[in-house]
């Protein structure tokens, strides 16, 4: 890959397109431009529980926030970049129909916390 080609990359627990902006050995630089996948919420190295556990809330990414990314994790995209905000929405949608498919407590304390993410996004 080579600077300022669109990629997908995977980060953390979210996937973003950007673009590719600095090579830096193991890793790429790579600049949000929108978001495919929202982060989850809760503890992602103990998913699904509360109990014994910080539950973190887990914001995306900002419009040109940029991450260091494994290069294992950057994948050329081909497509039609989407705009920020509209991705962002989507990607929080997609995870709202996700929680609410199976009544946990888990699910609701995470859909709260998307809720809360939610208002901080788009009240704007």
């Amino acid at each position: 890959m080579n600077i300022d080609d669109i990629v997908k990359a995977h980060y953390k627990s979210g996937t973003y397109i950007g673009k590719l902006v600095e090579d830096r050995g193991e890793k790429y630089l790579v600049q949000v431009l929108a978001v495919i996948k929202h982060p989850l919420q809760g503890d992602i190295h103990n998913y699904g529980q509360l109990d014994g556990v910080f539950f973190h809330q887990r914001k995306a990414l900002s419009y040109l926030e940029k991450m260091n990314v494994n290069k294992s994790a950057v994948h050329p995209y081909g497509e039609e970049v989407p705009d920020y905000q509209t991705s962002l929405r989507q990607a929080v949608e997609a995870l709202k129909d996700k929680l609410t498919k199976k009544d946990t407590e888990f699910n609701q304390a995470a859909l709260e916390n998307l809720n809360q993410l939610e208002m901080m996004y788009f009240s704007k």
